[in-house]
């Protein structure tokens, strides 16, 4: 086993990495950037070398900077995590050619798999089924229409070198298919260097299930049984679970057969996941599902499979790595249970899933284990306090809950999530919670498409009267101690004290009058709020009581009241009024980012909806339109700018509609 190894990435899968290091007495040393120099994974490790700015282009991608740290540090191997540089195949055969393990496979492994045109090719060779489509190298836009054409529509666009999400695009009809394949070229060009893309048929209803594979450098391949990750947004994970539902033992061993087959066409060593596409519009069948890439590392959803196998694979990665045998055969192996992970992200889910970045002012989880098996399990590399990033993914935690049952294990997750307090990002903590309690997920019967054709799950709830209350007197001082004086908030003679608060929820402002009846007690309308300790709130209405937790920042507070959070905003009386930059003659940025593309000029005339701005924010790339039919006064900025979260982008001519 190793003595020292490096991990060149951060986050939580640094930290989970590091967890495991701890028990087996392997030192760690961790890399980071300026923005990262506070995060945990620095501390929790032995050492840590700062290798460049906040840039990934400048800090997590400079594989030279962080060879150069593992062997100035003393260390022995390098464990590549997820993302960055763990699928790039030049990394892993420049740590090799330092004298340095990877911990991972090989470079020819990497190279086979790392481009999903030649992986499909080389998957049909080892007579693993794959989708209908076009893996070739002709580029040329009205020669992949016409493919498009022959294949049949609807048809997905993928940059071969993509994933998570990243440069995929799906074309319903002929007339869309160029611009998007000009965005898929842009965003598999930004994240990976490469803007080479390919065609496929997108299958009606389908189902993501992937299996877990591991080989060794013995000859060795197992499978660890299967997760179904169907449950995506933008082509990315939100919700995985092990094992799949309606899972017939037939088709498990029929699909568990192909992975291993697969894997053993490249040799490979490690960790790796196999994704199939699988027919989801009637039983599971051995003969419906296809092939669709291989990850050459260690996936985010891992977790799911070491809850029902008992196993640690970052254990056994470095086990593997460090030329030791795969431990057990493929029938010492069972499934043990039902396992689901929830993707904890700061995101807006209302507003299509934006990114959000900034401060976390307070984050609590309920009771579980950390980076190890148990009924719940929190993975996570912030705290509160901590900061979230435009430059990098904006995952906050993983939320992982273990149970006999699949039943069981999605009430534990939607308990879990719905005990989990965070504040000062919006993020998607109750639509997991939403996804939990979903009759079509709780049946099994989901696809990749469920989320998307399903509005309720993603529309913004609004608040009832007992939330107003409580967030009306929320920023009242909690009154303590036995002195009569101390618990005076105000002073009225011969009556009840009143006094107003204002506060407002999006664009609805509204005023009450509240009654302070008893120390820690008001009367807001009909709502009787009782005050507990700093945080904690009881809103009586009638015979009916709420309970909520409510937690203040500046002139924000965010209410929590189980599976349901809003943000409230009390409005500063002395601000001088401005022009409202959110109207209708204005494109705003929605987040930070970088403007990709900019497609308009001033005095061009634009009809409500046209493609005005492509700003790329965390790698995804999202088009700003044109908010009414107009004349555009002023564009003010142009591609390569930074901007920041409600920049004003594009102003159309005032009144001119």
């Amino acid at each position: 086993m190793f003595k020292r190894i490096l991990i060149a990435n951060r986050g939580e899968i640094a930290c989970r990495i590091i967890a495991t290091c701890r028990k087996l007495g392997v030192q760690t040393v961790a890399v980071y950037s300026d923005a990262d120099a506070g995060a945990i994974h620095v501390t929790m490790a032995d050492q840590a070398v700062r290798i460049g700015p906040a840039s990934v282009a400048q800090s997590y991608l400079c594989g030279d900077v962080v060879i150069q740290a593992a062997l100035d540090t003393g260390a022995e191997a390098i464990h590549p995590g997820y993302g960055f540089l763990s699928e790039n195949a030049e990394f892993a055969k420049s740590v090799g050619d330092a004298g340095l393990a990877f911990i991972g496979p090989t470079p020819d492994a990497i190279r086979a798999m790392g481009l999903k045109d030649a992986a499909k090719v080389l998957m049909q060779k080892a007579n693993v089924p794959v989708v209908p489509g076009y893996h070739g190298h002709e580029q040329d836009a009205d020669f992949l229409a016409d493919q498009a054409d022959q294949i049949g529509y609807p048809v997905l666009i993928k940059a071969r070198a993509g994933g998570g999400g990243k440069g995929m695009r799906l074309v319903q009809q002929p007339a869309e298919f160029k611009a998007s394949l000009a965005a898929a070229q842009r965003e598999g060009q930004a994240s990976f260097g490469d803007p080479h893309c390919l065609i496929e048929k997108f299958i009606s209803q389908p189902r993501h299930i992937e299996m877990q594979v591991f080989g060794d450098g013995h000859g060795n391949v197992v499978h660890l049984f299967e997760r179904d990750c169907s449950l995506q947004r933008r082509h990315q994970k939100v919700i995985e679970e092990a094992p799949a539902p309606n899972m017939p033992i037939a088709v498990r061993t029929a699909m568990g057969d192909a992975a291993v087959a697969a894997a053993k066409a490249i040799g490979y060593v490690g960790a790796g996941t196999i994704e199939f596409i699988v027919d989801g519009s009637g039983p599971l069948r051995e003969d419906g599902f296809w092939f669709m890439e291989m990850n050459t590392r260690l996936q985010v959803e891992h977790p799911v499979t070491e809850a029902i196998t008992g196993l640690d694979l970052v254990a056994l990665q470095l086990q593997v790595a460090a030329g030791h045998p795969i431990p057990f055969s493929q029938h010492d192996l069972a499934i043990n249970g039902w396992s689901v992970e929830a993707r904890l992200y700061a995101e807006d889910v209302p507003k299509g899933f934006l990114p959000a970045a900034g401060p976390l002012h307070h984050l609590k989880f309920p009771a579980g284990t950390a980076f190890d098996n148990g009924a719940i399990r929190i993975d996570t590399g912030v705290a509160g306090g901590d900061e979230v990033s435009p430059h990098y993914d904006p995952m906050i935690a993983k939320v992982i809950c273990h149970a006999p049952t699949r039943e069981q294990a999605f009430a534990t997750l939607a308990g879990a999530l719905a005990a989990t307090e965070i504040s000062g990002l919006t993020t998607n903590r109750d639509f997991l919670v939403k996804l939990c309690v979903e009759p079509t997920v709780l049946a099994g019967q989901m696809d990749t498409g469920l989320i998307e054709r399903t509005p309720e799950l993603t529309n913004m709830v609004t608040p009832e009267a007992p939330h107003w209350a409580a967030a009306a007197i929320a920023r009242h001082p909690l009154t303590t101690g036995r002195d009569p004086f101390d618990q005076l908030t105000g002073f009225a003679l011969w009556a009840p004290l009143v006094q107003q608060s204002t506060c407002a929820f999006g664009d609805d402002v509204r005023t009450f009058e509240i009654e302070h009846t008893a120390p820690n007690q008001w009367r807001v309308g009909d709502c009787v709020i009782s005050r507990k300790d700093g945080q904690k709130f009881t809103a009586r209405q009638g015979n009916h009581s709420h309970q909520m937790s409510a937690f203040v920042n500046g002139r924000n507070v965010t209410l929590i009241a189980g599976a349901t959070s809003f943000v409230f905003h009390y409005p500063d009386p002395l601000a001088v009024g401005s022009q409202d930059q959110g109207t209708a003659d204005n494109v705003l940025a929605p987040m930070t980012g970088v403007v990709k593309v900019v497609s308009a000029v001033a005095g061009q005339s634009v009809e409500k909806g046209q493609p005005l701005i492509v700003l790329e924010a965390m790698k995804m790339e999202h088009s700003l339109t044109a908010p009414r039919d107009g004349l555009i006064a002023h564009i003010t900025c142009k591609v390569g700018d930074q901007v920041g979260d409600a920049s004003v982008l594009v102003q159309l001519e005032i009144g001119d509609e």
